[in-house]
């Protein structure tokens, strides 16, 4: 199921629950609203579609992966940038790292660990972003 993208500040501003095994459906319907938008979007949190639940979709080269409740284990070398959001018009500037490691469960609730750099680090960190309550 496509969702449509939440723009409600109130609900955007919540921090996300933990995921549970019975939230892998959102998960997916998360991967498929991705790839719906993906032409201008490469990350989405669940609280973009209007689910507060520590769930994130992002474009990973060829392919959209699903990260229940991830969390940053290591971020290295800080760089100043400026984002935008589906969510919210317009850019903002804000601080990411270029080296991240992120630790999550996949769709099968096996624990994973995923080095990134570069946009995917950027994504990953936007959307760890979303479900902490923090808008860019």
């Amino acid at each position: 199921m496509i969702y449509p993208i939440n723009h409600d500040q109130q609900v955007l501003q919540q921090p996300a629950r933990p995921a549970t095994n019975a939230d892998r459906q959102l998960a997916e319907a998360l991967v498929a609203t991705l790839t719906a938008h993906q032409d201008h979007c490469i990350g989405m949190a669940a609280n973009m579609i209007g689910f507060p639940v520590s769930i994130i979709a992002v474009s990973l080269g060829p392919v959209n992966v699903a990260m229940l409740n991830p969390r940053l284990v290591k971020k290295a070398h800080p760089y100043q940038t400026k984002e935008g959001c589906l969510s919210l018009t317009g850019t903002r500037s804000t601080t990411r790292f270029e080296r991240i490691t992120v630790a999550y469960q996949d769709l099968t609730g096996a624990q994973q660990e995923l080095e990134l750099t570069g946009l995917a680090a950027q994504a990953v960190q936007h959307e760890c972003d979303h479900l902490r309550g923090i808008l860019i």
